[in-house]
């Protein structure tokens, strides 16, 4: 199949997962296009069998670039299997309370699509202090302390489960195969 990896990232954690992506796609022998949601005007989705989307929530919301990729190809990716991939550091977590507005953000994200993908992951994203500003820094380390995690400057910590994720592409990449690209499933 020829598959788009597009993705929108902040700090780059979401790139890196899209790369992990577009390197597993390719390693199960299909061709891949990997595609940052800000390069991807008049990209044209119909030359595409299958996309993966991948964007990191920030303030309750994910990068506005992918949700106009998502929009501007609605039609022919409605029609295609796809996978959503929204990372996030709350999903490394177990707190219902969070876990219950990574479903809310993702339903949300989703109306604003204007179609449904054929899967949704939600994917635990890293602390990019290298990243950060100063004022980020204090409110991101303020953040870890919130959830007993103790950050030294300047140090990054990655959270993202990458077995998880490959089988989640696995998974995905064996239903799209079999042409089960319709029905929404949540994981």
């Amino acid at each position: 199949m020829r598959i788009l990896v597009a993705y929108a990232t902040t700090e780059g954690q979401t790139r890196k997962i899209a790369r992990f992506a577009a390197d597993r796609l390719v390693a199960a022998g299909h061709t891949v296009e990997l595609l940052n949601a800000e390069d991807a005007g008049g990209v044209e989705i119909a030359r595409f069998d299958a996309a993966v989307l991948a964007g990191s929530v920030h303030a309750g919301s994910v990068q506005e670039a992918l949700i106009d990729l998502a929009n501007a190809g609605g039609r022919a990716l409605a029609e295609r299997p796809t996978l959503y991939l929204q990372v996030s550091l709350c999903a490394a977590g177990k707190d219902d309370d969070e876990w219950e507005d990574l479903h809310r953000i993702a339903d949300r994200t989703v109306e604003e699509f204007g179609w449904t993908p054929s899967r949704i992951a939600h994917v635990a994203g890293a602390f990019r202090f290298s990243e950060y500003d100063f004022f980020k820094t204090i409110a991101m380390r303020w953040i870890a302390s919130q959830h007993g995690e103790r950050v030294r400057r300047g140090e990054d910590r990655e959270y993202t489960d990458w077995d998880e994720l490959g089988r989640v592409l696995d998974d995905w990449l064996a239903d799209a195969g079999a042409g089960t690209g319709a029905a929404a499933a949540t994981g």
